[in-house]
């Protein structure tokens, strides 16, 4: 542990953006001091982080590249630069399309049982270009995590891939070999797909692409076709995630499924999303009922991309810090940018993203969801460890964590209209320190 501390400020009514203010040391404790103190146990370690990020959807590439090479370059480096960025290593994809798509579209020609013709050809020519200049900008590969949204229109018994929907019985084999071709052609590419979900969303029928399954059905799914279908064509150690859709059910949906040895040998854990609220005990109780599993934020984006509310940043971050309080190890962001109206979406389901490009006028906004992700995804490291604190108000949101280069990580989040003192303290050493309303602060040390 250092003496010294590093400190990182985003205030709502300064100029202060992710930036970094003057060090502050850390004095002994000779006193004992208990009043208005957050305690950093760096002894306490819970799960392992495996990295945040955001979605590489079409409608990224393609606001990127109508945007022109030069903000399209700023963007990339904005999020994936490991020094001046905000360190993104975990994203996810989409398996065929999904709303933030310019149309339905799949890898196959109609009826194709055999996938003779599957290909990625819609995929090369925008998402993947944007996947390999993120990884170039990196100096790494990204850890993937690829979903659909729907089977092709032809495996649907509505024949349709959107409006939900259900996979055909007579499709379900075929369906879970089209994932190991997925993974074999983004893998030519120089991508490593680390992560599958079974489905996005299996509870809703959307407007947009999607495909209903029940907790019982995604389960037999995994145990008698994706599971064993992954294994043969040698994808075993792809990281198998269930439910893929609102915390409010993570422990009822995932425990029908878990509970099914035979369908769980092959599950590596749980992905959720925030749409219905909260919900951070569920994932506590999921945790401690099957304590083996994963568990990673998959998708999360506010709508709107012209309301430009300082708020929108304070949600994304009390959303982080509250699922890596209940044991998430990766939290991956919806698209990491969008055009002026908050699209393409080709269903007009418009929404917000951390970067906005205006695509007319060439040029980039930052809101304040960047920054918010940034005081988080910047400064815990892929491999770090959550580890225990203590506080003493209920204004702040904290969390923490241990870098694998030794680095305490604390962030502390200030949502209320106050300014907050606290005394940060770990082992026999202090330090004070006040925040601002509306403000987010991260200490290194």
């Amino acid at each position: 542990m250092k003496n010294s501390i590093k400190v990182i400020l985003t205030s709502e009514k300064t100029a202060d953006r992710l930036s970094e203010k003057k060090s502050v040391q850390f004095k002994k404790d000779v006193n004992g001091v208990e009043p208005q103190v957050i305690n950093i146990f760096p002894e306490v370690a819970y799960q392992k982080i495996e990295g945040f990020g955001g979605a590489l959807t079409e409608s990224a590439a393609v606001s990127l590249d109508k945007a022109g090479p030069a903000i399209r370059e700023k963007v990339l480096k904005a999020y994936f630069d490991t020094d001046k960025g905000l360190n993104y290593s975990l994203c996810r994809a989409h398996i065929n399309s999904c709303d933030f798509s310019t149309g339905n579209y799949h890898y196959t020609a109609k009826n194709d049982r055999q996938l003779k013709t599957f290909n990625i050809e819609r995929d090369q020519q925008l998402i993947i270009p944007m996947i390999k200049d993120a990884q170039k900008i990196r100096g790494s590969k990204l850890s993937i995590l690829s979903s659909p949204w729907s089977p092709p229109d032809w495996m649907k018994t509505t024949g349709k891939m959107n409006l939900g929907g259900k996979l055909r019985p007579d499709c379900r084999k075929i369906w879970a070999d089209y994932y190991s071709k997925y993974i074999e052609a983004y893998a030519k590419e120089g991508i490593k797909i680390c992560y599958l979900t079974v489905q996005n969303e299996p509870k809703a029928k959307q407007t947009w692409d999607s495909c209903i399954y029940t907790a019982e059905e995604e389960r037999d799914f995994v145990k008698n076709y994706l599971g064993p279908s992954l294994k043969k064509h040698g994808h075993g150690n792809v990281r198998l995630l269930v439910w893929d859709h609102n915390k409010e059910r993570v422990f009822d949906r995932t425990k029908i499924i878990l509970s099914d040895r035979n369908a769980a040998k092959y599950i590596w854990g749980t992905g959720f999303h925030w749409y219905s609220g909260d919900h951070f005990e569920g994932l506590d109780i999921l945790h401690d009922m099957f304590p083996s599993k994963g568990l990673i934020f998959t998708e999360g984006c506010v709508s709107g991309p012209k309301d430009c509310g300082w708020r929108k940043g304070e949600k994304y971050a009390h959303d982080i810090i509250g699922d890596l309080n209940n044991w998430t190890q990766g939290w991956i962001d919806w698209n990491i940018t969008l055009d002026e109206l908050g699209g393409p979406n080709h269903v007009g389901n418009f929404c917000d993203a951390p970067i906005i490009v205006d695509t007319k006028k060439k040029k980039m906004t930052y809101k304040s969801s960047f920054y918010y992700i940034g005081h988080i995804s910047k400064y815990i490291k892929p491999g770090a460890r959550r580890i225990g604190f203590s506080k003493y108000s209920p204004y702040l949101d904290v969390t923490a964590a241990k870098n694998p280069n030794g680095e305490i990580v604390t962030v502390v989040m200030n949502s209320s209209g106050e300014k907050i003192d606290f005394v940060l303290r770990c082992g026999e050493n202090i330090a004070n320190f006040a925040i601002a309303p509306h403000s987010i602060m991260t200490l290194v040390f």
